[in-house]
């Protein structure tokens, strides 16, 4: 086990027809993996494919963070007319990473939009708008602040993510108008919000960390129990990659 702080990666939004184009990430990402005793290193999608293959060499786990909606030709559909924030660069960079991070068994911590690319990804697809498709009185897209819970998720027993965040239904934020619809291959949903949107999944392996939720824990860790053992396990299970 390496004594150092592990290396996260943690991939970064993109501005999308702005100038100049910037890449960013919410500071809260890297508060969550730092008070957890990592190292948040950004992914920019800026990155060509032979830099990001090499920085991915030297990570020791990775985090997909929250952000714009994915290229829903990605999975088969046109796009809906709620679509907003397509960044082509991002979901090629985090599309590679991911696989870079699959294929040498690090640790993956899927948030929001991460947990959407991680099922595209793996050949899965999505509701490109709950609110319409399927349907929902859930409230998705909170107008309280974001560090406050606004409903409720419940998870299936003695699965991953339960045993990592200590309980089987607890109370989260939401800011997300797309959601897992059709889940990619090796994967099991394990976390539903009352109107039954998947609000987490995990990776068919019980040997291998690989956990995505749809909302937004980083904003919790504040006060949440819960949100801090996510964290804590990532960087733990870093350490051993």
């Amino acid at each position: 086990m390496s004594r150092r702080a592990p290396l996260i990666g943690v991939s970064t939004s993109i501005t999308v027809g702005a100038s100049p184009e910037r890449a960013y990430v919410n500071s809260a990402y890297l508060h969550a993996v730092q008070q957890a005793g990592g190292v948040p290193v950004a992914l920019p999608p800026q990155l060509s494919s032979a830099s990001m293959r090499q920085l991915a060499g030297d990570l020791h786990g990775l985090l997909l963070t929250g952000g714009g909606d994915m290229d829903p030709a990605l999975f088969g559909e046109a796009p809906h007319a709620t679509l907003y924030d397509v960044a082509p660069s991002r979901d090629t960079l985090e599309t590679s990473v991911l696989h870079v991070a699959l294929d040498r068994g690090l640790p993956v911590l899927a948030v929001c939009r991460g947990l959407q690319v991680l099922n595209v990804a793996l050949g899965g697809s999505l509701h490109q708008d709950v609110g319409t498709d399927p349907g929902t009185q859930t409230p998705h897209s909170q107008k309280e602040p974001r560090d406050q819970p606004t409903h409720k998720v419940k998870l299936t027993p003695g699965c991953r993510l339960a045993a990592t965040l200590g309980t089987d239904e607890l109370e989260v934020n939401s800011m997300h108008h797309q959601a897992v619809k059709r889940l990619g291959r090796g994967l099991t949903a394990v976390a539903w919000a009352p109107d039954q949107i998947v609000e987490g999944a995990e990776i068919d392996d019980a040997s291998r960390f690989v956990l995505g939720v749809q909302w937004h824990p980083e904003e919790l860790v504040g006060h949440s129990e819960p949100a801090r053992r996510l964290f804590a396990a990532l960087v733990a299970a870093a350490r051993t990659s």
